[in-house]
């Protein structure tokens, strides 16, 4: 079988959710979604950050439009822009103000991944790092009602992030690369 580009970056996509976002249970709510197939995966073929703008536009109005039941979070991938993480991270302050321009703000949100994230006031390879570590940068967008009430379900919701670094940290850089996750070669071309 000879798999396209798109549908190449889609199986990455997976690969990781189900192994490390589920397999180690960073984040307890994304089975529940994943077994009913309520995750929308979306490569975009964005080169530039107004062509991506347009692509996420797009996405929050039909994740608004969409029931949560067919639809409940979407995965916009965008292998061929804001490779660079500084550029990426600069680029969600666009999202969160499409998100106000759109009348969206309070019913859905986004979430951020990328192969070099970094939080602030670690280095480039701590592992803490690769609790948003995806294959190709994404933006993971999200309904708020369905963040509620997965939180208002999920006891001590609170401690998930620290509960995340202590797996990771436990897990170490081999435990990760066990996982053998397709890493992506940056920039890919289009």
């Amino acid at each position: 079988m000879n798999l396209t580009t798109d549908e190449k970056i889609i199986a990455a996509t997976k690969l990781w959710l189900e192994r490390a976002v589920i397999g180690l249970n960073l984040c307890p709510f994304a089975k529940a979604v994943h077994v009913k197939n309520q995750i929308r995966y979306v490569v975009s073929s964005a080169a530039t950050h107004e062509d991506l703008l347009r692509d996420l536009m797009r996405e929050l109005e039909m994740l608004a439009e969409t029931p949560a039941t067919n639809i409940d979070t979407t995965l916009l991938v965008h292998p061929y822009v804001l490779t660079d993480f500084l550029e990426y991270n600069d680029f969600l302050d666009v999202a969160d103000a499409a998100l106000e321009d759109m009348d969206l703000e309070g019913l859905l949100q986004v979430a951020s991944f990328h192969p070099q994230y970094q939080f602030a006031g670690t280095q480039p390879d701590d592992i803490e790092n690769y609790t948003n570590r995806s294959p190709y940068p994404m933006l993971h967008l999200l309904r708020e009602a369905s963040v509620v009430q997965a939180v208002s379900a999920f006891p001590e919701a609170e401690k998930i992030f620290d509960k995340n670094i202590e797996t990771l940290r436990s897990l170490g850089h081999a435990g990760w690369n066990d996982l053998r996750l397709v890493k992506a070669s940056p920039p890919l071309e289009n």
